[in-house]
């Protein structure tokens, strides 16, 4: 069975930064392209990054110079460092595997909490 299990959400104050993680099971990252997306409150769903499985890596707008996401092959994990945490990054972050839109079927977990607040 495909799983994906995130961690590492926490609250933060604005600036702050957290790595969240997201262990896969059942299929091999490197194998396939991995993604981050998020949920803000009230809000759509919205992407924020990709590694392929070549090892390049994209990001939104908003997550440039900001994020940077990375994997662990030999763990099979992959991960979504968050740097200088604005209020508005405030949601619930989940990996995704083979995500290409929100149109499409696609593996994700259930999520991780990221409040950033004064």
């Amino acid at each position: 069975e495909e799983r994906l299990v995130e961690s590492g959400g926490d609250q933060v104050q604005p600036g702050g930064s957290l790595r969240l993680s997201c262990a896969a099971s059942g299929f091999v990252i490197s194998e396939h392209g991995m993604s981050w997306i998020r949920q803000a409150p009230g809000k759509a769903f919205e992407w924020v990054s990709t590694i392929g499985a070549g090892g390049g890596t994209i990001y939104t707008d908003s997550a440039k110079g900001r994020f940077s996401i990375s994997r662990d092959n030999d763990e099979n994990i992959v991960y979504l460092q968050l740097n200088n945490l604005k209020i508005e990054d405030t949601g619930v972050y989940f990996c995704a595997k083979d995500f290409t839109s929100f149109y499409r079927p696609y593996l994700r977990g259930q999520g991780t909490q990221v409040n950033v607040s004064s």
